[in-house]
């Protein structure tokens, strides 16, 4: 009787073949999200220093708020500029299995040039020098975590639920500063998060790898690498932010 059953050496080809597609889809997708990413944290950067130079008059030795500056900065539409991203951001999360991957990504684009509006404020507030290197620092930080998320073994979802609940009490220990301004705890909400948010890169990295599966159509794949990329802009800006309130030197 004929015997149609693989050879061995023959499965073990067809498997190390199929690993190989399977890791070649992940570095391909994972690429995609450190993309759109860093696409997003550039728009932000272009946007908020666009926004702080008209913003602001040097002309004539003294630093003063154009008109434009004025209206962004002093007048009601603040709060348009400070929670319009908030909008986009549950636009994305909870309507991104309607949108087509173009209409994402334009809201991504749309999300990080309003961030980049909103943020301009920091050039009111820390020299330029110090934004720098606190952005570079950020950017090194920032790297090595999200490779350990990407290459370690360990399982890092543990994690995840106390980075969450870390995440709440910032959110909420900043809401109530904005009536105390306490320098004391603006200084302990920064501390806790600069570790919560390294954390969450690490976790998030790692979550958005395991998202991955190879058999997703373009269209699938192309709303988990927005998602994810969004998930990594968001851990990125926040650990720049805490960083910057702990070692950015003010004007």
């Amino acid at each position: 009787m004929s015997n149609y059953e693989t050879p061995p050496a023959a499965r073990w080809g067809q498997t190390a073949r199929a690993g190989v597609e399977v890791d070649q889809g992940l570095r391909a997708y994972m690429l995609r999200v450190y993309n759109y990413m860093a696409l997003g944290l550039a728009i932000t950067g272009a946007a908020a220093l666009g926004t702080f130079l008209m913003a602001v008059d040097r002309s004539g030795g003294t630093a003063k708020l154009t008109a434009f500056g004025q209206l962004i900065y002093q007048s009601p539409l603040k709060w348009v500029v400070i929670f319009a991203p908030l909008a986009l951001v549950f636009l994305l999360s909870f309507g991104i299995q309607r949108l087509s991957v173009a209409a994402a990504q334009l809201t991504f684009w749309v999300y990080a040039a309003l961030v980049g509006v909103s943020l301009s404020a920091i050039f009111l507030v820390f020299t330029g020098q110090s934004i720098t290197q606190v952005f570079f620092v950020t950017a090194a930080s920032f790297g090595a975590l999200s490779l350990y998320g990407y290459t370690t073994q360990r399982d890092l979802s543990a994690f995840g639920a106390f980075l969450i609940m870390g995440l709440f009490g910032i959110i909420i220990a900043s809401l109530v500063n904005i009536f105390l301004a306490s320098s004391a705890l603006q200084f302990a909400v920064s501390v806790i998060g600069v570790l919560v948010f390294a954390g969450l890169t690490a976790y998030d990295t790692q979550r958005i790898k395991e998202m991955y599966f190879e058999g997703d159509d373009e269209v699938l794949a192309g709303r988990k690498a927005i998602m994810g990329a969004l998930s990594l802009y968001l851990d990125f800006i926040n650990l720049f932010m805490m960083l910057l309130q702990l070692f950015g030197r003010r004007e």
